[in-house]
């Protein structure tokens, strides 16, 4: 059963009872493919990435997020900022804590094989082909920035 459920722009999401999250993601590529993670408060498929600590720099925390749940050191210079997503997306979980979501998403791309070491969140680390991606169950607040994705050159 589902810990969370996810909504983006939906006029049927429940209302946030808690304070709006600021959360990094991260297009982490390599050699043309999309590293997703299989989430495991609802089973689909995301982009790596988190809420922020208290103080914490966007860049400072996606680089934290992807260590922790990959097992992949990055210095903060090796993302590239692409923009802020703040529109409704909403996060509602069964204990009834309802948040809503703005993601700073980020780029990078690795320039060799990770050896890739999941962690509780993601139970599940995989690359994706862009044909492979178009089949995925993807978790709807990441469904859009991984359709509009191309590999980098």
């Amino acid at each position: 059963m589902s810990v969370g459920t996810y909504y983006r722009n939906d006029p049927n999401a429940p209302k946030p009872n808690s304070p709006t999250h600021i959360g990094t993601n991260v297009l982490l590529e390599y050699d043309g493919k999309l590293l997703l993670e299989r989430r495991w408060d609802c089973g689909q498929w995301g982009l790596i990435g988190g809420r922020l600590r208290n103080a914490e720099r966007y860049a400072q925390g996606i680089a934290r997020e992807v260590r922790e749940e990959t097992g992949i050191f990055l210095p903060e210079t090796a993302f590239e900022q692409l923009r802020v997503v703040d529109d409704d997306r909403i996060a509602s979980y069964r204990d009834g804590t309802v948040w809503r979501m703005i993601i700073v998403l980020f780029r990078a791309k690795l320039d060799r094989p990770p050896a890739l070491k999941p962690s509780k969140e993601s139970g599940e680390l995989r690359f994706f082909s862009p044909e492979e991606l178009k089949e995925l169950d993807i978790v709807v607040t990441h469904s859009d920035l991984v359709a509009n994705w191309k590999p980098s050159d």
